[in-house]
């Protein structure tokens, strides 16, 4: 059998760093679409939904680099800190789904106060476990 030949792979650095991007736009050219799209379709109480879920995110960031960064003493209260977190966010897109307009015919039995009692309920039940796995 003959060998292959093969065609060494060439690489052109100029092109290479010419097509890194600069700004968001370039990156993605439709993103101030759809951020003023978003304001425009959303309501305020949805908005606060989402509010609060990138506030629940930076906490568990948070979190999870004050324990990498050193404080693995009490992993249990770590633990304990980061369900929680992670199980009110999963709980607050819960509620965000059943509340916003476009998915009214999906959960045409469930009302917005229904659905808002489920959240309370849960997180209860939640930060109770929470709270009792630290101790």
């Amino acid at each position: 059998m003959a060998p292959k030949k093969t065609t060494p792979a060439t690489t052109n650095s100029t092109t290479a760093a010419s097509s890194q991007p600069t700004s968001l736009l370039q990156v993605w050219p439709d993103a101030e679409k759809v951020w003023n799209g978003y304001w425009k379709i959303t309501t305020h109480q949805t908005r606060l939904i989402d509010i609060f879920l990138a506030f629940l995110v930076l906490v568990g960031g948070l979190q999870m680099l004050y324990f990498l960064l050193g404080a693995r003493n009490p992993y249990n209260a770590f633990l304990a800190g980061f369900i929680a977190t992670v199980g009110q966010f999963v709980l607050t897109v819960a509620l965000r789904v059943q509340t916003v307009e476009q998915n009214k015919t999906s959960f045409s039995k469930t009302t917005p106060e229904r659905s808002f009692a489920d959240f309370l309920f849960g997180s209860l039940i939640l930060h109770f476990f929470c709270i009792n796995y630290i101790n």
